[in-house]
């Protein structure tokens, strides 16, 4: 049972990886390989994602969002392998940027929000004050994956592959990273605030 729990959270952190990587794998891949083989590699690790987010019940909104997007990941795989042409796989990022959005806004219509969720499992007994901030900051994180979604569908449209995988495989991970110190900083300080 603990083996099993090992190799599936192994697999899930591969899978994840690979997800990640997947603009600059694109980028080089097709350069090396072609479409086709690239094509069947994407479809194969989504399939295998949305498997393993199955067998962990993939109940909780973020899951069903990721589990949404591999399967649309697996379709602009099977259309760019049947095309022969890669245009489609470069809409995955926007496919994730739009999944991710729904989610968020689908905790803000159906309570508590995603942040809360996450802010609630290491402080359960958050405070109202700490409530209303984390919707905001949920509301903070549908307008970046409105925006980087956008950015992502205009290079997936009008950029040279090279731009696509530049902003999608580097420029959009910093951002979140940059977006998460941002709002590690703010949290602080509302924190401080509420403290007096």
């Amino acid at each position: 049972m603990v083996a099993s729990r090992a190799v599936a959270a192994l697999l899930s952190a591969v899978l994840v990886g690979a997800l990640v990587l997947y603009p600059v794998l694109v980028y080089v891949g097709i350069g090396r390989f072609g479409v086709g083989p690239i094509a069947a590699v994407l479809a194969f690790v989504c399939l295998l994602r949305l498997l393993v987010l199955r067998s962990r019940g993939g109940s909780q909104p973020f899951a069903r969002g990721l589990m949404i997007a591999s399967v649309g990941g697996i379709v602009l795989a099977g259309v760019s392998f049947v095309l022969e042409s890669e245009e489609a796989m470069l809409y995955y990022p926007v496919l994730m940027n739009a999944g991710l959005l729904a989610v968020f806004a689908a905790s803000l219509i159906s309570p508590p929000s995603i942040v809360e969720r996450l802010a609630r499992l290491k402080d359960p007994d958050l405070p109202p004050h700490a409530v209303v901030y984390t919707r905001r900051v949920t509301i903070v994180w549908m307008v970046f994956f409105a925006i980087n979604g956008g950015i992502a569908l205009y290079t997936a449209t009008s950029s040279p592959l090279a731009t696509w995988a530049l902003y999608n495989g580097f420029i959009a991970y910093f951002l979140i990273a940059a977006m998460f110190g941002i709002e590690l900083a703010i949290r602080v300080v509302v924190m401080r605030k509420h403290v007096r």
